[in-house]
């Protein structure tokens, strides 16, 4: 079978793709600061060149790196957008969904290492802050939507709530990476199931008291 040839639109998109690739091993393994150019293009099968003619510098490529992960989590969140998904469903796809952020750890040690550089970079902590405002909105949407379906109001405002759960599945899942003798991932995940499902539970159960009222 003869194989279909790229249009360069498609051969640049794989470029850049491969390149993202090998820098998201490279930079969970390794640190955003020891990881070079070089190392990132040797490691996806390209030059120093072709590094430059898709992205800007290494900072450039980790946001993009970053974003890439950003617009898988959102897909997944949008596709629960939905009237319908039964709520009871929603519970459970939604439970399912946030025990397991994470679960990648490289994409954790990335996102992770990101917070490092945002710490001592203004400009670069200029560009994560950007995207980390994307997706507490994000998380702060579904927030009101999943209220609004069960016709109560959230205990606190969706932006803080998003950023309160952020911070929870951070620090659970640093917990499980920095200290693997004392929670596993297994743990981290039941701890964060239980934490999304008693605040969903609870609002469900206030909705139904609004409902016989």
């Amino acid at each position: 079978m003869t194989r279909k040839r790229l249009t360069r639109e498609e051969s640049r998109d794989q470029t850049r793709q491969r390149l993202l690739d090998a820098a998201e091993k490279l930079i969970a393994k390794k640190g955003l600061a020891a990881t070079s150019v070089e190392d990132i293009a040797d490691a996806a099968g390209y030059t120093r060149g072709a590094f430059y003619s898709n992205f800007g510098g290494k900072n450039d490529l980790f946001i993009e790196l970053l974003r890439r992960d950003h617009q898988q989590a959102t897909d997944e969140m949008n596709a629960l957008l939905s009237d319908d998904i039964p709520v009871d469903q929603l519970q459970e796809r939604t439970r399912e969904m946030y025990s397991q952020l994470y679960r990648d750890n490289e994409c954790f040690m990335n996102w992770t290492e990101a917070r490092m550089a945002a710490a001592r970079d203004a400009k670069f902590r200029v560009k994560l802050s950007a995207l980390m405002q994307e997706k507490r909105m994000q998380i702060a949407k579904f927030i009101e939507y999943f209220y609004g379906r069960v016709g109560v109001q959230p205990p606190a405002s969706p932006e803080e709530m998003a950023m309160g759960f952020m911070s929870l599945v951070e620090g659970v899942t640093l917990f499980m990476l920095s200290t693997p003798q004392d929670m596993n991932a297994a743990q981290a995940e039941s701890i964060l199931s239980l934490f999304v499902d008693s605040l969903m539970e609870l609002a469900v159960i206030k909705g139904k008291s609004h409902k016989r009222a």
